[in-house]
């Protein structure tokens, strides 16, 4: 038994034991999995730490960029600005040559004599208005105060409306001569024109260079930021003129001047607003002095060391001045080798700098910026002369083809027929079609197919743009030609207000592709101006796009006086005469269309010889363009 016991109690005690060893074993598993398990749980508890810090961090720098000024936050403001002045301005301008004639009683020749001289002086304002800008109170400034004095101007005109004694009685022939304004409502009236003109010049240089200016256009982003906004300004632009050119016109034409003239006021005092409301996110850019004057001393400089060598090309830029810039600028222009007698006006020599390094005097010696500066304005020059003959082509959008269009079947149902003026706006349609298409799909496209992923450039955009211009003149010649025969197949060769059996819808292609021609050589055009030219000067680039656009109408007027005295004999015609049914005008198209060829060609030998302007962040210093091809800190704009 004790034998029995002994084992079974030494069993027992085996059992126990075991047990007990197992039970250690079991903790001292738990002990080891908790031990697994605190350090997996901590490794997650870090992956959960930088993840969250991850995303604070990215959190922050988002929140950062929103209260960063610029970007694509201000637009609403900016564009919302310009479509507000947009309806104002074309809302009253599209028809203020039948509000003179019908409320101030002037005769037909005098209110476009006053038109034409407004007109002509408002496009040449923006000049002035871009030099203050560039050179002494900025972008922001100058269209604040163009916003604020178009407001005044229309308000003063919509006073004339509003209270008859502001402008000449109705005019009522059977009891005599009309009566002309007074000398106090003659006053009155060329003050509103002056203000909106003032406006205009504040305006018009600046608003496209004041959007840009919230990108960063050294950055490839910002680029193409820059490139988006000047599609999508374009294409608000266009919705306003359409707007403007039915609805506001037609409140003037059939409910009263009061509401057709105080609703442009209303709508640039909203302009006005909008503006101001967004001041704190805008980037402002503060003037760096004049131009003109840094011009000229680069041409004084030149001169007086016309007998100087200029270095070798090999030679890099040490022996040139090219101090550290100071101000807002963020880019500098390096030395090229183009226009190198300008280059001289930048040789140091041992009386031109001070033992501090400054200049003695500045009329002796200029920075290299100021050089390259003024040879970016002449490389422009050739190109931006190309831009008039597309504005001479488009012109007569407003002129002959209405008058064709008012020979033609209008009737687009039987009891509504559509304007003879109003056809423009299938240019405007052509262009709000087409531009988010080239903004979503075209440029995407040619960034993947392009070397770099740059896409179309601005030149190739132009160049597309006059193309089209050739096929838009000679659509019109082909469509004129049919007309004429139409008209005198059927007995109308002296019956010129008679309405040919032609539906005046065959005009609708014409006015189409001449609004993708727009899209393209316009918007392509301001791009290059703005992208080209100094940083100093971008309203100055905003003013020559206007400019170019005036000049365009003068040599339309011009060379149609020419034609229509040259030819017709004593005895024919005139290709230009009262009788479109008599006149050849499908020959003034063709020659237009041959002149819009003459100036492709033209236009294509000079973005041929152009050179794109390289740039170099601003703390970096500048070196010779043998060097640019080695670093990517350099830029091509």
């Amino acid at each position: 038994m004790p034998t029995v016991m002994a084992s079974d109690g030494h069993k027992h005690l085996q059992l126990e034991m075991g047990y007990q060893v197992e039970l250690k074993s079991r903790d001292d598993n738990h002990e080891k999995n908790k031990e697994n398990g605190a350090a997996v749980f901590g490794g997650l508890t870090h992956q959960t730490d930088a993840t969250k810090m991850a995303v604070s961090v990215q959190k922050k720098e988002e929140d950062e960029a929103i209260k960063q000024p610029g970007g694509w936050k201000t637009m609403p403001y900016i564009i919302g600005n310009e479509v507000c002045e947009k309806l104002a301005t074309i809302g009253l301008l599209s028809n203020i040559v039948v509000y003179l004639t019908s409320k101030f009683n002037m005769p037909n020749v005098q209110a476009s004599f006053v038109i034409n001289v407004w007109s002509g002086t408002t496009n040449m304002t923006p000049l002035l208005g871009a030099f203050l800008s560039d050179s002494y109170i900025g972008r922001y400034w100058t269209i604040a105060l163009g916003c604020i004095a178009s407001l005044i101007g229309m308000i003063l005109l919509t006073l004339t409306a509003i209270f008859p004694s502001l402008r000449p009685p109705p005019c009522n022939t059977e009891k005599g001569p009309c009566v002309g304004a007074s000398l106090g409502q003659n006053v009155l009236l060329y003050s509103s024109f002056a203000m909106m003109t003032i406006g205009a010049g504040g305006i018009r240089p600046c608003s496209i260079a004041f959007g840009a200016d919230q990108f960063d256009y050294t950055s490839e982003k910002g680029k193409r930021s820059i490139q988006s906004f000047f599609n999508w300004y374009y294409f608000t632009f266009t919705i306003a003129v359409m707007i403007s050119l039915t609805i506001i016109v037609y409140i003037q034409d059939s409910v009263s001047w009061s509401w057709g003239l105080g609703i442009p006021a209303a709508l640039m005092f909203c302009s006005v607003s909008c503006f101001f409301i967004g001041k704190r996110l805008y980037i402002l850019v503060s003037p760096e002095g004049s131009s003109i004057t840094s011009f000229a001393q680069v041409i004084v400089c030149a001169i007086r060391k016309r007998h100087l060598r200029l270095p070798s090309e090999q030679a890099g830029a040490e022996d040139f001045y090219d101090p550290p810039m100071k101000g807002s600028l963020k880019s500098r222009m390096v030395l090229t080798h183009q226009f190198m007698f300008l280059n001289k006006a930048a040789l140091k020599t041992e009386k031109d700098l001070k033992s501090d390094g400054s200049v003695v005097d500045p009329w002796r010696l200029c920075s290299l910026q100021q050089v390259e500066e003024l040879k970016s304005v002449i490389r422009i020059a050739p190109i931006w002369l190309a831009g008039i003959n597309n504005f001479v082509c488009t012109s007569q959008l407003n002129t002959f083809t209405v008058l064709q269009a008012l020979t033609m079947d209008r009737h687009l149902c039987k009891n509504f027929r559509i304007p003879a003026g109003s056809f423009g706006i299938f240019t405007m349609l052509a262009l709000t079609f087409f531009l988010p298409f080239y903004d979503r799909v075209i440029v995407p496209f040619t960034r993947r197919m392009s070397k770099g992923g740059n896409g179309i450039s601005p030149l190739q955009r132009v160049g597309v743009g006059f193309f089209m211009c050739i096929i838009f003149m000679a659509l019109a010649a082909v469509i004129e030609t049919k007309r004429r025969n139409m008209g005198l197949s059927h007995g109308f060769m002296d019956k010129p207000k008679a309405e040919i059996p032609m539906s005046a819808f065959y005009l609708v292609p014409q006015y189409s592709v001449a609004g993708l021609a727009e899209a393209f050589s316009a918007i392509g055009l301001i791009e290059f101006l703005y992208s080209q030219f100094p940083e100093n000067m971008r309203s100055v680039a905003g003013a020559l796009f206007f400019l170019n656009m005036g000049i365009g109408n003068y040599v339309s007027s011009f060379l149609v006086g020419i034609i229509h005295n040259s030819t017709g004999g004593r005895h024919g015609e005139s290709w230009l005469g009262q009788n479109l049914n008599k006149s050849r005008l499908d020959y003034f198209y063709w020659l237009l269309s041959g002149l819009a060829a003459l100036n492709l060609l033209y236009f294509l030998l000079c973005a041929q010889w152009y050179r794109y302007k390289i740039v170099v962040p601003n703390q970096i210093e500048a070196t010779s363009e043998n060097s640019i091809a080695n670093t990517k800190k350099f830029t091509q704009v």
